[in-house]
């Protein structure tokens, strides 16, 4: 981005909570902090849930550490995507410690959008005069030491490509999708056990994600009750929703355009409706947190996106995990098999960026210098 002179905007302004029926300043996060620590004292590998249960058992019933275990339980499956029953404590305390190296608590964002970002990267591969197939949908991959032949569909016509090599660079959820099932990839021989046993330990986190683009940001003059400030300067917005429990905006840059997260539970419930039910939720759920009616707010809206990551079989979620006893699985899904199959993607990431564009593309960068090294003997 800075080689290319992108423009950049850190993410600056409010972040605001919605608890006891009204809007008010966030002021859990020192609370869960001091819960996400605790995981670096490195116990036993354990999940989330697990852990909270044994590291804070609460005998007194006190209300105020109950809400910090109910706020990080949400920090994990929002910021994580996870099952908290099944996500490994040492994996999170590892990214945890990735994060704070690269100073993971500021956020930024490319200012005409991150296409931009994708589009550097295209144009590296068609100045290499690389060919890329879109709308081609592999099916099989057979191989042998020193020999691949892919073979899939594209416009309804068959293809097949042979190489000495292949790099396999697909979503976790595809790796995991039952032979029979669309968009799954079929590898013949199967993959080594080793490669199963790994799979068996990561996940595909479930988030629905909804952009909502209004004709004004009608949210600028909003007051919550109590407070002398409005939601002019709002960055996040927290709560306990059913459908959409966080929101942002596009600050510093005040455009009219909020988006809603849906995490874990709430991602389940959503996918499979359509845009107008997605749409239609996240429009209850802006109206009843900023007290705004809702046919108000729907007069306002000019557009709504979003994409069904868990029903695309390309997909088939949002970016993984790693469970309970499965520290080594990125690393062993990254291993190359045979000198012939190199993997790589966010899944395969050994730095503590798993799930992260960042650990996409260093994996992609260690793939190919594996392949590189190999060419060259």
């Amino acid at each position: 981005m800075q080689q290319h002179n992108l423009e950049v905007a850190e993410v600056d302004g409010d972040n605001w909570c919605f608890r006891d029926g009204k809007l008010g300043p966030c002021d859990f996060f020192a609370d869960v902090d001091k819960i996400i620590r605790k995981m670096k004292d490195r116990p036993p590998d354990q999940s989330f849930l697990r852990f909270l249960a044994k590291q804070f058992s609460n005998p007194k019933h006190d209300p105020n550490l109950e809400e910090a275990k109910a706020h990080a339980r949400a920090y994990v499956t929002g910021f994580n995507a996870a099952d908290p029953g099944k996500v490994s404590i040492n994996w999170l305390a590892e990214e945890m410690e990735s994060e704070e190296q690269i100073e993971g608590d500021r956020a930024f964002r490319i200012t005409k959008g991150y296409q931009s970002l994708v589009e550097i990267l295209l144009q590296r591969v068609r100045n290499l005069n690389v060919p890329i197939n879109l709308g081609s949908t592999v099916e099989t991959i057979r191989w042998s030491r020193g020999n691949v032949e892919v073979r899939g569909h594209a416009s309804r016509k068959q293809f097949k490509f042979s190489a000495p090599r292949a790099l396999i660079t697909v979503p976790l959820g595809v790796l995991l999708a039952r032979p029979s099932e669309k968009g799954a990839i079929r590898f013949s021989p199967r993959l080594p056990a080793s490669k199963q046993k790994a799979l068996s330990k990561l996940s595909m986190g479930h988030v629905m994600r909804v952009t909502l683009q209004f004709k004004e940001r009608f949210w600028e003059n909003v007051l919550p009750q109590d407070s002398e400030k409005t939601l002019s300067e709002l960055s996040f917005l927290f709560s306990d929703d059913e459908w959409f429990p966080t929101w942002w905006t596009q600050m510093p840059i005040k455009s009219p355009i909020i988006t809603g997260w849906a995490p874990f539970k709430s991602a389940d419930k959503l996918s499979g409706h359509n845009s107008k039910f997605i749409v239609d939720k996240a429009l209850t759920t802006l109206s009843r947190l900023m007290k705004v009616p809702k046919k108000d707010i729907a007069a306002l809206l000019r557009s709504g996106h979003f994409h069904d990551w868990q029903n695309d079989p390309f997909s088939r979620g949002a970016y993984s995990y790693v469970k309970v006893g499965g520290k080594n699985a990125p690393g062993i899904l990254a291993k190359p098999v045979d000198h012939t199959l190199f993997f790589a993607g966010e899944a395969t990431d050994t730095t503590g960026q798993t799930g992260t564009v960042h650990g996409a593309i260093a994996s992609g960068k260690r793939a190919a210098q594996e392949l590189i090294k190999l060419a060259l003997g």
